[in-house]
């Protein structure tokens, strides 16, 4: 009897995700006015870049030459997750209502809500890293190799993510929409101005049988460098400009190398994570309903 209850109760909460699944994408979906203008929006930056940084991926004999390839990465990742992390806060504004309602009926509890608003953004947001990636990687012209393209959309891909959830966190740790796009803003300065692009950071480092990573964030001071590894768009930069050369020579001019690429990505894969399971926290343990 015990286990065919817990049977029950197995089958019974897949059942909920699923139906909360469903629901959250017939929503999306049908919201023409998210899911259409954020791709629209995604396209047109494409082709802007696209078209200003044209062919500079080929460039690699001067300085100021990967410095330009590393400005289109730099301003694809402000500008595209910026745009996501504020388009997503009134849709999320908007469910919190309904699912205090439901969950005041005993329809379902806040974990799997969180699940489907969490899981639809990733077909979501993949679609955006195609539109992009695919475009912006042939017109700038960055090696036609699959390895790095696949990195490039993977990192793209992940940055939209972690962008995205940091919206829905912002309005799920606020009473409400207005008060996440204030709260979302010294993220936003933070994060550009620790990205590693306006204060260049200079990374040395052994290479050994095990890799031994010695990192010193020059020109920003001792008692401000954490920010910088704490600043997912740092990691996100570091990953994007190691996959496209970090291969070109046994070490670039500034020091960073390929072999520690796996570890950026877990680390922006793990910002992802965190701010999807705070989201999830805060609408669990926070009621800002009147």
């Amino acid at each position: 009897m015990p286990q065919l209850l817990l049977m029950y109760s197995s089958y019974l909460t897949q059942a909920i995700r699923c139906i909360c699944l469903w629901k959250q994408n017939s929503s999306d979906w049908r919201n023409v006015h998210y899911t259409g203008c954020r791709d629209f929006f995604t396209t047109i930056i494409a082709l802007l870049f696209g078209t200003i940084f044209w062919k500079l991926g080929m460039r690699r004999i001067k300085r100021q030459d990967l410095f330009n390839s590393i400005g289109s990465m730099y301003c694809s990742v402000l500008a595209l997750g910026g745009k996501n992390a504020g388009a997503i806060q009134p849709i999320v504004a908007a469910e919190r209502m309904v699912f205090y309602k439901e969950r005041g009926t005993g329809m379902y509890s806040a974990l799997p809500h969180t699940l489907a608003q969490v899981t639809i953004e990733l077909p979501h947001n993949l679609v955006q890293a195609l539109i992009y990636g695919v475009s912006v990687y042939a017109m700038i012209g960055f090696e036609s190799t699959l390895t790095k393209f696949m990195w490039y959309i993977f990192f793209i891909y992940v940055t939209l993510l972690y962008f995205t959830f940091l919206g829905m966190m912002a309005v799920g740790l606020s009473p409400n929409e207005t008060v996440a796009a204030v709260a979302v803003g010294p993220f936003y300065g933070v994060w550009n101005l620790f990205s590693g692009y306006l204060i260049p950071v200079e990374i040395t480092f052994t290479l050994d049988r095990v890799l031994t990573q010695i990192f010193a964030a020059q020109g920003i001071p001792v008692w401000w460098r954490w920010l910088y590894w704490t600043c997912p768009v740092a990691w996100t930069m570091y990953g994007l400009y190691v996959s496209q050369f970090g291969d070109v020579q046994d070490k670039l001019e500034s020091g960073e190398t390929h072999e520690f690429l796996g570890v950026v990505a877990a680390v922006a894969v793990a910002v992802a994570i965190v701010f999807a399971s705070l989201f999830a926290f805060s609408l669990k343990m926070i009621n800002f309903q009147r």
